[in-house]
């Protein structure tokens, strides 16, 4: 082989490795995933950027831990007390909004502990305590679940005291969950965008929602590079500049289902 080719080899195999490289690992929760925005997001992005995106979906805990870590660059999650948490602990560089949504309480079409005429989500959990109405948790340390136990609180209640056989906690993403509660005929909090993709709905209905407690803050964050120096941190902030950037939010309103907008953008508000 002439000398050459060896060279053309070499650089043709130096691309490959190059482009093989540029990726980047998000964390973020099984509701921008099983929403379907990833899969809207993404392909865009990595047109432009030529960036590969690997996204790990668990619950926002979850995906805080593997930030801290130091196993992915970049974390996109909903739950604004533990992100600051985050933050204060140094492990991201800086938190921006990116969207919201809302969380609805969705519960059986019968409506066993009658909730749907109000409008009062902890009101509607105290109800359903009362009835001992079947309710599914989704148990995982997410955003949801946090939002939840929350909401317990909010209601007067201690839920590791006060469930019971009508408390199912599943440890499991949002539409398992939702499955677990179409199998059961019961009450569960999920964010709005999952619940519009869901297709297996079974007798299930929004019971409650419009509820001001009920608003759901998605933000991002670049895991901080001196903390954990793999962190690829050109290429993350790459990711976190387009997503709110007027660009990344207009990709972010276009998603929709069934004609319904999932994601409403804030970055700039």
């Amino acid at each position: 082989m002439g000398l050459s080719r060896v060279l053309l080899l070499a650089t043709a195999l130096c691309g490959q490795v190059q482009a093989q490289d540029k990726f980047i690992t998000v964390a973020s929760t099984t509701s921008t995933e099983q929403s379907g925005l990833f899969k809207h997001l993404l392909p865009i992005f990595e047109k432009q950027t030529g960036i590969q995106v690997r996204v790990v979906a668990v619950g926002t805990g979850q995906a805080l831990d593997i930030g801290r870590r130091g196993d992915a660059d970049v974390v996109l999650v909903h739950a604004k007390p533990l992100e600051e948490k985050f933050m204060a602990e140094c492990q991201g560089v800086k938190r921006y909004d990116v969207m919201y949504n809302d969380f609805v309480l969705i519960g059986p079409k019968g409506d066993p502990a009658h909730v749907a005429e109000t409008k009062d989500v902890a009101a509607a959990f105290r109800k359903i305590r009362q009835a001992q109405a079947p309710f599914v948790s989704r148990g995982d340390r997410s955003g949801t679940h946090f939002a939840e136990l929350e909401t317990w609180k909010l209601a007067g209640i201690d839920i590791a005291k006060e469930n019971g056989p009508w408390y199912r906690d599943t440890g499991q993403g949002m539409g398992p969950a939702l499955n677990t509660a179409a199998g059961m005929n019961a009450y569960i909090l999920s964010d709005r965008g999952t619940w519009l993709s869901f297709k297996n709905r079974g007798e299930l209905t929004i019971v409650v929602q419009g509820d001001r407690r009920l608003f759901n803050q998605y933000g991002v964050m670049l895991v901080n590079p001196q903390k954990h120096p793999n962190v690829k941190a050109k290429l993350g902030q790459a990711f976190v500049d387009w997503l709110v950037s007027s660009e990344g939010q207009d990709a972010i309103a276009s998603y929709r289902v069934n004609g319904e907008q999932l994601f409403f953008p804030n970055a700039h508000e």
